[in-house]
């Protein structure tokens, strides 16, 4: 026990850079919003994301992170349109179960509270651009995190939650037993799946809590959860619009 209390309060700052200050001041911002009507255009045209990405990022010389925001942020039209059609207001939540990409939101959650950067796409969603690949730790900013979301759960009268987690990333199993235990004080039944692969599962599924593309491309209906609780309940966040599309 006093291992895994060390372990979670780890002091660490999620997805934040000491540089990303000049990365997104407001001039880079508008060289980011400028080089995303490229890449939307692009798109729309059928080039690959990485090939766009290469030559726009390229010619801006933007740095690895700003490339990330940029890449994050922009989907085709066909796309996003698609998105939209299937998203849910987030009132709705009180209606049915909700499923819930757990290392998706959370991350999400971390960053916003550790003053990293995240982006709003051109489909509404917020991501981050921390770039964790299947390694996880648990922070200090973990259970604050949490103690949102149940506050947020609550307020939309939230029934049934379910989170899934993937088994193969680091520290799955910490991470549930940390739902679970604030769980205790939700006004909802919250349940935690460690699963192989979530994004399968989640692809054939309505009512998901995601910001993930492939997830919102295949799912039969999602909440933009995320961003409606880092607007309501994180505002000191910091948000990047680097979205010029309005559909």
């Amino acid at each position: 026990m006093d291992d895994d209390e060390n372990f979670t309060l780890r002091i660490a700052k999620r997805g934040f850079d000491a540089e990303d200050s000049r990365w997104f001041s407001k001039e880079e911002i508008l060289k980011l919003k400028k080089a995303q009507e490229e890449v939307f255009w692009l798109l729309n045209r059928n080039y690959s994301i990485n090939s766009i990405m290469n030559f726009v990022g390229g010619h801006y010389q933007f740095s690895i992170r700003q490339r990330q925001a940029l890449k994050r942020s922009t989907g085709s039209k066909k796309d996003i349109e698609r998105r939209i059609l299937k998203s849910i207001p987030c009132e709705n939540i009180k209606d049915d179960n909700i499923y819930i990409d757990g290392f998706n939101l959370i991350i999400t959650m971390e960053v916003a509270l550790s003053g990293g950067i995240l982006v709003i796409g051109n489909d509404s969603t917020v991501r981050d651009i921390a770039g964790i690949q299947g390694s996880y730790r648990l922070i200090d900013k973990t259970d604050k995190a949490l103690e949102i979301l149940g506050k947020a759960f609550n307020d939309f009268k939230a029934k049934n939650v379910k989170f899934f987690l993937d088994s193969p990333v680091s520290n799955s199993g910490r991470l549930k037993e940390r739902i679970l235990l604030h769980s205790i004080s939700w006004h909802c039944s919250t349940s935690v799946d460690l699963v192989p692969n979530a994004d399968m599962i989640l692809c054939n599924t309505g009512r998901v809590v995601t910001s993930d593309s492939i997830i919102l491309d295949k799912c039969k209906s999602w909440f933009n959860l995320a961003r409606k609780i880092i607007e309501d309940y994180v505002p000191n966040a910091k948000l990047v619009n680097l979205s010029h599309t309005t559909l």
